[in-house]
Formats: structure tokens, sequence, C-alpha cells
């Protein structure tokens, strides 16, 4: 864009833009005449998806700010008046978690959704996204909206949409939505109650305190073997999140009185000062759980990330050292647990993941004749696919994961659900120790039943306009020019999922390996990022010890991520990444 455009977008903007601070922000950067600044920020505009918005605050339509949270309310309220003709009466569910700007733009929202005549079920403090999504469902709402930016960094935040269902919005209603955005007035112009005007009309009323009883009184019945432990000592981190209160009271009532929390941790910190990236994936988010741990000589680290929809384990191998499970372990053991030895189901059980997960909950899922899908990456397709086949066939859903850390254990939360799943996994590894097992045993017997599965990611940062051409030329480089092999391993077949054949489009390739093995390239879809996933399956020997098949596997596993990260920057991938 050249320089007079970009001034004039950013004049416009001025002149239409609400808050002060972002007005006082963006005269600054004209100021300065930083136009590489004012072309990220009026560039394009934050995109409306499936999964809301989510953005760097700041001015500019390419930034999450009060003037897009406004024009975002209103165009939802529009579309929902439009589809859901109840929806004066049922509501909107409106939460936040404990971020910059979060509570600004979650008041924004209730204030938009008064001034469009729909309540507004609001909570009054910080909650994590798992209890937002569960209102939906408990208070039976129209949709919901929870102010979150998950697990991004400090300078981040977001918007998150449910519909009715409890689940996030999938196609048409997010395109529908997107639509309905486009056609708003400018934000200083969307009509908006002041929160005593709309307290006043009985259109803002705050959630009661016995929902999230409620919830805690759901997920403590998901439990399998139900005894707790005073034995086991745990390590539990919020991340400087708004999980801490919300974890400590579900799993001390599940029975677990060793309970530690990382004191630096454990309430809500929209800076996140001892974490530059407050996801427990990254390196050394994990430091100060793991040093409380050894403290505290704790069997198991329970880590949620901010919004606590996410769960983190570390647990002691063979040798007393604490060892991350990758968030496929996590998966394969928590799906293994609640089909073996939970309860007799009504329905035929349902288990979903995704395409850029591990194969193995598939092939257990088979083995015991139970239902399964794969899906596209992202929970609101899991949540959905289980809708589909409760509705169609009677199925009754019984857990669904996705290898970034997401898992969800029943019906009480359509989205993935950190604390719930914390609450199980300490009841299998409580059901462990009554078996003179650790939960790391347990995983050897999964393996030597089912295989050993070495998986693995690599991800790449390439920010701004520049980055997203970056992660583009890579992705269109792998399709006019698909690998026959990579390293030693010959390609059996490509699928090419923007192609909508079995899914709906997405832009994700996959490269299917002869001998077992896949590798997956996808841009993420909240971040700017590229993203590959590799797995490769091992078979332990007979007597073997896991360990050493293990090590065998990821010396393979290492090979092939070599050789495919060189076959990318033959495709345009810059030597660096950040």
């Amino acid at each position: 864009m050249e320089t007079t455009g970009v001034k004039a977008k950013a004049e416009a903007w001025l002149r239409e833009d609400p808050d002060p601070a972002t007005v006082e922000e963006l005269r600054g950067v004209l100021a300065r005449g930083d136009l590489a600044d004012l072309s990220d920020r009026f560039l394009g505009d934050l995109e409306f998806g499936t999964a809301g918005l989510r953005g760097v605050l700041g001015a500019g339509p390419n930034r999450m700010n009060r003037a897009v949270v406004r024009r975002t309310t209103a165009g939802l309220a529009r579309y929902l008046k439009a589809h859901v003709p109840d929806v004066a009466t049922r509501g909107v569910v409106v939460g936040r978690d404990g971020r910059r700007m979060s509570t600004e733009f979650a008041e924004d929202t209730a204030c938009v959704l008064a001034a469009e005549g729909i309540p507004a079920h609001v909570f009054p403090s910080v909650v994590p996204t798992p209890l937002t999504a569960f209102a939906a469902l408990h208070l039976n709402a129209a949709a919901a909206v929870m102010v979150t930016a998950s697990h991004n960094p400090p300078e981040y935040n977001g918007y998150k949409v449910y519909w009715g269902n409890g689940a996030q919005i999938i196609p048409p209603h997010d395109k529908g939505i997107a639509e309905a955005i486009a056609q708003v007035e400018p934000a200083n112009q969307v009509p908006l109650l002041t929160p005593s005007e709309a307290h006043a009309r009985g259109l803002w009323s705050d959630v009661p305190d016995s929902l999230g009883e409620a919830y805690l009184d759901a997920i403590l019945k998901l439990r399998v073997h139900g005894r707790g432990s005073e034995s086991l000592s745990l390590v539990y981190t919020a991340m400087h999140g708004v999980g801490g209160v919300w974890a400590e009271r579900a799993i001390q009532r599940a029975g677990f009185t060793r309970f530690h929390p990382v004191a630096e941790q454990h309430q809500p910190d929209g800076a996140f000062p001892t974490v530059r990236f407050p996801n427990p994936e990254e390196p050394g988010a994990m430091d100060l759980s793991l040093a409380t741990a050894e403290r505290v000589k704790a069997d198991l680290v329970l880590a949620n990330d901010p919004d606590a929809d996410r769960l983190a384990v570390m647990a002691r191998d063979g040798s007393g050292k604490l060892r991350m499970l990758t968030g496929n372990e996590l998966g394969v053991l928590l799906g293994h647990y609640v089909l073996v030895q939970g309860p007799t189901r009504r329905g035929r059980p349902h288990v979903v993941t995704t395409i850029v997960s591990s194969t193995q909950l598939g092939d257990i899922a088979r083995e015991l004749g139970v239902a399964y899908d794969e899906v596209l990456t992202g929970f609101k397709w899991i949540a959905n696919r289980a809708l589909e086949r409760e509705k169609a066939e009677g199925t009754q859903f019984i857990f669904g994961y996705e290898e970034a850390l997401g898992y969800t254990v029943g019906t009480v939360c359509r989205d993935k659900d950190g604390i719930g799943a914390a609450v199980v996994f300490a009841d299998l590894a409580a059901w462990c120790e009554s078996r003179g097992k650790t939960v790391l045993g347990y995983l050897e017997e999964i393996q030597r039943r089912f295989g050993l599965y070495a998986s693995a990611q690599r991800n790449f940062t390439f920010p701004g306009a520049e980055g997203a051409q970056v992660i583009s030329r890579i992705m269109e480089g792998f399709r006019r020019s698909p690998p026959t092999r990579v390293g030693e391993r010959p390609v059996k077949s490509v699928l090419d999922y923007k192609k909508g054949e079995k899914l709906p489009p997405s832009n994700v390739l996959a490269f299917e390996l002869e001998g077992g093995g896949r590798v997956t390239a996808r841009p993420s879809g909240t971040e700017p990022k590229i993203k590959y996933y590799f797995e490769l399956k091992e078979t332990p020997g007979s007597g073997e010890p896991v360990e050493t098949a293990r090590a065998r596997a990821e010396a393979r596993l290492l090979k092939l991520i070599d050789a495919f990260l060189a076959l990318a920057r033959e495709r345009g991938q810059p030597e660096v990444g950040t």
C-alpha cells in the first residue's frame, strides 16, 4: 500500500476510534512516521473466523482494540437476531480472562449486546474458558463470547465465539458473522448502553456463583477411580492465568491432599512476568514448575495455560526424573483410561482426534470396537463432529483430544477443558498408584500392546505481512512440487486438505510414508507460524526395554525431521525463523 493510502486510512481510523488510549497511540505512530508499523496495522482487518478473533493489542483494524470489539459484537448481535428467533430471551454469555484489556473488551461486548436488545450473562470476575463454554449450555444461551488469547504472548488478546450448542462456531456461522461485521457502521457510531443502563433494563445480569459450583460438580463426576490419594504429591501451575482457584478447588475436592501450587504463577497477571510465552510447550515455561516439584518431591506436575483450556503433565520415569509427556502421549493415556476403565455406556462409545494428532488413538478405538473420527485441527471440529454422530447414530462421546495439549472428557464442556482433564488425569494417577504402577508404567503397558508412536513438532514463526507471504510460499511450494520421498522413506500418498475431499477445505498437507509414518504441514490459525508434525511407529521387541525402542524411534524421527526441513528450505523457507 502506498504511503498516502496508509496515512489516509490511519486518519480515518482516528476519527472513528472511540478509545482515547488507542487514538493517542496511533497519533504517536503517525508523528514518528513509522510507515512499516502503519502498513502492518492497516494492511487488512483481523480476520473473523472459526476461532473468532485474535491479535496484537493496539490501534488499527489489524489489531485487537475496543473499536474492533464493538463492531464485531454489533455484527454478532445482528447475525444472532437474524438466525436465532429467541435470542432476546436466551441471551449471550460473556466471560473474560486476566489479560490486558480483557475487562474493557468484555464490558464493551455486554454493552453492545444490551443496546441490541440481547441480554448479557456476564461473569463478574475472570474465569477459565471452559467455564464460559459450560455456561453457554447450562444457561441455554444463544451464544457465548470469551475474551481471551489463550496461550499467546502478553501483547495479544482475542474474542472467541460459541454457538448455542456449546461448541465453537464453524461454517456457515463464521462466514455469516464476518459478513454481518463488514456491514456495521463506524465504531464510534455503534450503539451501546452503559453498564448501569443495561442493568436497569434487565439486559445485564451477573452469572451466579452457583454456576461455578455446578461446573465443579460436573467435572468431579468424570472421574473413573474416584478415590483420590493422600500420598501422591501434585504440583500445579496456572501459568499466571485464571485456572488457579478452580484447579485447586477441583483437585482438592477430588481427594488429593498434597497439592502444591507454583506460588509465583498462581494468580492472574496479564504481564506474565515469569514467562515470555505462557504456553507449557514453550522452552523455559515449565522451569518454575520443575523447581517447585523437585523441592517438594512431587510425583506429578499439572500445568494449565492462561485460560485453562489446555493441560500439560510431567511425570517421573524409571530413574526418578520428571519427564514432560507429549500431547499425544497424554491423549492416548486419557483416552485409553476412560475407554477401558470407565463405566458401561448407554450407546456406542465415540472418540475423536485431529489429522495432526497421533494415529494411535484410532488404532486403540478400532481394536475396542469404538467409533472414531479424525477431524481438522481445532476443537470446534471435535465438538461438532461429536454432536453430529450423537444425533445421527446415537453414539456417546467419551473423549476428544488434539496434540496441542487440548483434551475433554465427556460432554460437560463442548470445548477443550484443562481443568476437567487435570481432574481426570489425577484420578488416572491415583488408579495407577492403587495398582502399584506409575503413570509412565501404564503408558508402557499401552505401548507394548498397541505400539510405540514417536511424534514431534517443529514450529517456525514469521511475523507480519511479509511473514504471511513466506508461509504461503512454503505451502504452495510443497503443492507444486510434492516430495516423492522424505529421507529414506518413500512418500506413499499426498493428502491435500485444501481440496476438501473428505473434510472441509483447510490449508493442510499430509505426506503418508511407506512403512508407516506421516508428516503434516499447516499454517497456524491463531499465530504467525507454520507448523510441521512428524510421527513414526516403532514396535518394541519381545522383552526389549521400552526405553531402548523409544531411543531407536526418536533417532529415526530426528533423521526424518532433518530431511523434511531440508525439503522445506528448497521450497522457500528461510534458513532461520524465530
